[in-house]
């Protein structure tokens, strides 16, 4: 049975991903950072699946917490003669993110250093410390961007800075571990029905435009919640990205990049089409800037 670990699977894309593995036949470490969290996984999946599923306490920026799920891979696998006692992990979803709109002006900078931190350097951790587990099993990793890693909008800065930054992080690893059989693939959706929206939705609302900006940002704020509920409301089921993300871990030669959304294909296009100036143009009128 195949073992994967998938990191913010509490929710939206990680646990629609979990749950489509484990009825599969995979064996997956969820991960997840509250207890009723996997308490509602395990529910969910019910009785009767061919695989199997574990939540297990994960906060990507914890280093703690990190050690103890390479540890609990070892013990779930050691693996045979040979292989030391890294143990197998055939599979790694990195997955776990959070989402932050609004100008870029206004938003305190701790805030942006925790989105970058669990955005991108947290991922980076994960995948580092599971290297050896992957690669004694020859495994995949999937890295969940998005198509903001492709296409930045106005008032998305530190979420697309991050998302950037792990298509370059998805790229190096596709080359720098090819020798040791570890294959890498980025899924790139747009917009997603998942409850990252609301919680985008939250912290722009508290962001306060001080009256000497207003003129430049006093319509913003409504703008943002306007754009926010649409993209809710436009997005495709979590469970689409999770059929992806299933493709890239099991295809014979997966793709290196898995777009998913006719939006998502859209803003690719145009913006590869469009002129820097064109295209941000296109992007106010979108964001209602």
């Amino acid at each position: 049975m195949p073992i994967a670990l998938i990191t913010g699977a509490s929710s939206g894309i990680g646990e629609a991903s979990a749950l489509r593995l484990a009825r599969a036949g995979w064996t997956v470490l969820a991960g997840v950072r509250k207890q009723e969290a996997g308490e509602r996984l395990l529910d969910r999946l019910g009785e009767g699946a061919s695989g199997r599923i574990e939540p297990l306490m994960l906060d990507v920026t914890d280093a703690g917490q990190i050690a103890q799920a390479v540890e609990r891979v070892r013990s779930l696998d050691p693996g045979g003669p040979g292989e030391g006692a890294s143990g197998r992990l055939d599979a790694l979803v990195n997955n776990a993110g959070l989402g932050i709109s609004g100008p870029l002006e206004l938003i305190p900078m701790e805030e942006i250093r925790r989105h970058v931190e669990v955005n991108l350097l947290a991922q980076i951790a994960v995948t580092k410390a599971l290297l050896p587990s992957l690669r004694a099993a020859r495994g995949r990793i999937v890295f969940v961007s998005s198509v903001g890693g492709r296409v930045t909008m106005a008032f998305t800065g530190p979420y697309a800075a991050a998302k950037h930054g792990l298509e370059a992080v998805g790229d190096a690893l596709r080359v720098e571990l090819r020798s040791s059989g570890i294959q890498v693939a980025l899924v790139e959706p747009g917009s997603v029905a998942t409850p990252i929206w609301g919680k985008s939705l939250a912290s722009e609302q508290e962001i306060e435009v001080p009256s000497q900006l207003r003129e430049q940002y006093g319509h913003v704020p409504a703008a943002m919640e306007k754009n926010i509920r649409n993209t809710e409301k436009r997005g495709v089921p979590p469970e689409h990205v999770a059929r992806a993300i299933e493709r890239a871990l099991t295809a014979r030669r997966p793709r290196t990049r898995y777009v998913i959304g006719t939006d998502a294909r859209a803003m690719i296009t145009l913006r590869r089409l469009l002129p820097d100036r064109a295209f941000d143009l296109f992007s106010k009128r979108v964001m209602g800037a």
